[in-house]
Order: C-alpha cells, then sequence, then structure tokens
C-alpha cells in the first residue's frame, strides 16, 4: 500500500499505480481516474459521435474494467498504451453493434452568440468540416487521426494500440491528412 502521503502517490508512475490497485488501492485508483478520466473522456467523446452522455458511460466502463481485472494489465507494456489500447477496443465493438444508418454525426449545437461573433463562427465552421472530413475517413484512419492529432499518442504508441506495424500506422496517417487537408482546403490562410 502506499503510504497516505497525497504527494507519493501523486509522483508515482501509471505502472507503479496499477500494482497498486492489483493490492485493491483506492489511492492508486483514484490517482489514475485523476490523471486519465477527463482525457479518455474527450477521446470517447470524439470517437463516438459526439455524444457527451455515450462518452461518459464508456469512461465509467473502462474504469470498471480497470477496477475488475487490473491482473490483465501487463507490466512490461506502457500503463497509456494499454489505457488507449482498451478504450480503441470499446469503440471497435460499438462500431460493429451500430448500423451503418446510425454512424451519423449529430449536428453541431448553435447558440445565439454565434450569429454576432465571427470568430466563434469560424471555429465552429472549421470542427463542424473536421468532424465531417474525419466521418468520411472510415474508422480505421480516424482512430490514427485522432490518437496522434488530438490526443497526442506517438507513432509507436498507436501502432502499438492499434497492433499493426509503425510503417501502417504512417501510412494510415498520411491519407487521413492529405483526405482531411483536401476537405479543409477553404481554411487556408
Amino acid at each position: 500500500m502506499f503510504h497516505r502521503n497525497r504527494h507519493t502517490i501523486q509522483s508515482a508512475s501509471d505502472e507503479t499505480l496499477m500494482q497498486g490497485l492489483l493490492r485493491r488501492d483506492e489511492q492508486a485508483f483514484a490517482a489514475l481516474y485523476d490523471r486519465y478520466g477527463a482525457r479518455m473522456y474527450r477521446y470517447f467523446y470524439r470517437m463516438l459521435w459526439r455524444d457527451a452522455a455515450k462518452a461518459e458511460d464508456f469512461t465509467q466502463e473502462l474504469f470498471l474494467k480497470l477496477i475488475e481485472k487490473p491482473h490483465l494489465f501487463d507490466p512490461s507494456r506502457s500503463f497509456r498504451t494499454w489505457l488507449y489500447t482498451l478504450a480503441a477496443n470499446l469503440c471497435k465493438n460499438e462500431y460493429r453493434r451500430k448500423s451503418p444508418a446510425e454512424l451519423d454525426w449529430p449536428a453541431p449545437a448553435t447558440d445565439w452568440q454565434s450569429v454576432y461573433l465571427p470568430e466563434q463562427l469560424d471555429r465552429e465552421l472549421f470542427e463542424t468540416k473536421l468532424r465531417e472530413a474525419l466521418d468520411g475517413l472510415g474508422e480505421i484512419h480516424k482512430q490514427c487521426f485522432v490518437l496522434r492529432y488530438q490526443e497526442a499518442l506517438s507513432v509507436a504508441e498507436i501502432a502499438a494500440i492499434l497492433d499493426c506495424p509503425e510503417g501502417t500506422v504512417k501510412s494510415r496517417l498520411h491519407h487521413a491528412l492529405q483526405k482531411v487537408a483536401g476537405q479543409l482546403e477553404y481554411f487556408k490562410a
């Protein structure tokens, strides 16, 4: 168990915290959730059609898996890579579960201020066009794009998460960037 020193827990590596979770240390779980809860919510939100309720549900499901099955973590691997692998697999399962007609992005929310704020309008238009471009990629290319450019993971980490060679990840990123750039041509300065 960790000493009840909050600083010790906060400075512990993710892998050390997972060892604490194996011993059912609640503080280790809380520290992992503090580090990754919001990040995983944002990932699910981006990958699951910007559905806040679904993102919340999937975040809870992911962390429940950590509590219920901490022994599945291989300490020789990076915790972050392993966590994103679990999250990516949850998304894949959701894509398989949905019918093709259900895979559309919801319309972007608008508020009265956007009519009066051109910068916000431009930002909303850009985000809408980016979502449309990502939606047109197909799930494997979208996953690579989101993991690299929105979650800031390395090519090596993405390769480990998707269980494919780094060259394949680079190729998928190149394809995704070309397609997205082509659809965002309007926003070039």
